[in-house]
């Protein structure tokens, strides 16, 4: 399903800032536009996923808080799962 793009972001570049990323997009058979907006998107959701504060609203506090205030739950599955040996550790 095709998504509609009708929104724009304008920017300046040096000379040399565009050089380098038309060289990138040609290499990996990209438009500008196309590795441009899969870059810029990627870093947005890199740096949103690293933040460690989170700002909410008074709705969404008092849904995130009766999250943390229900009971623990045991999870028979990842008991199981965490009696294993780990698949990081060399054992050798």
């Amino acid at each position: 399903m095709a998504v509609t793009k009708d929104s724009r972001i304008a920017v300046r570049l040096s000379a040399d800032q565009e050089a380098l990323i038309k060289r990138a997009a040609e290499s990996e058979g990209a438009t500008v536009t196309d590795f441009t907006v899969r870059a810029t998107v990627t870093h947005a959701i890199d740096v949103l996923a690293d933040r460690h504060v989170f700002v909410l609203n008074d709705a969404a506090w008092a849904d995130f808080r009766a999250v943390l205030d229900r009971p623990v739950q045991t999870n028979p599955a990842l008991v199981e799962l965490l009696a294993e040996p780990s698949v990081f550790v060399d054992e050798a």
